[in-house]
């Protein structure tokens, strides 16, 4: 009797596992950039691997771009693509560069649990970089939302004076 609860008891953990394990599993994107981390390394910086193919955070008010409220757009740093346009920034007071919606089509959203509880991840829709979170905590007349970017996963791209 004793040998079989153990075998029903065995029988039961490893069908469990399975199941867990299958239900974790998440099936990788293929995205229109793709590189591999050593191509990557040769084509950003530290800081911007570190963000982008690592899913880093830099320190908040030590981006340059968080003050950039000039007309352009702001594009990925890993593949070029047009992210925000400046005319969605605002300054949430939080030290990184706030938008409140993205370039229609351009970003990713899933979720991140590194931290123990489940927030909303932004990649870029190119190249899967990471590119920050987004939170409902945004300009009320607006949209609502938070778009909390790294600066190193951007780059600015300023809008040229139209000749008169």
């Amino acid at each position: 009797m004793k040998q079989f609860i153990f075998l029903i008891v065995a029988i039961f953990s490893i069908n469990c596992t399975g199941i867990a394990q299958q239900e974790t599993k998440k099936e990788k994107k293929t995205y229109a950039v793709s590189k591999t981390n050593a191509e990557w390394k040769k084509i950003l910086t530290s800081d911007q691997y570190y963000i982008l193919r690592q899913a880093g955070t830099e320190r908040p008010f030590s981006s340059i771009l968080n003050k950039v409220y000039d007309k352009g757009v702001f594009h990925c740093a890993g593949c070029n693509t047009p992210l925000y346009e400046s005319k969605h920034k605002f300054d949430s007071g939080t030290g990184w560069p706030s938008f409140d919606r993205a370039v229609e089509g351009n970003i990713e959203k899933d979720v991140d649990h590194k931290l123990g509880y489940a927030r909303n991840e932004l990649l870029c829709n190119t190249c899967g970089g990471h590119l920050g979170h987004v939170f409902n905590d945004g300009p009320r007349e607006t949209t609502g939302m938070r778009h909390c970017i790294n600066g190193d996963a951007l780059v600015f791209v300023p809008k040229e004076p139209k000749n008169e």
